[in-house]
């Protein structure tokens, strides 16, 4: 995550879209989606998920 921070920032300070709420959204509802699908393709959640699921 250290990388994607590095690059969001960078992407939110040098294109001032920091100061956009409709940008901070789009930004926030992008890291949440691609959170949800990276802990999909983790072996250790993935079990945990589906054990839930069969509750």
């Amino acid at each position: 995550m250290p990388l994607l921070d590095a690059v969001a920032n960078s992407l939110i300070l040098m294109n001032e879209l920091g100061s956009s709420p409709f940008a901070l959204i789009f930004v926030a509802i992008a890291a949440a989606y691609f959170g949800w699908r990276i802990v999909e393709f983790i072996p250790f959640t993935r079990r945990i998920i589906e054990r839930r699921e069969q509750r």
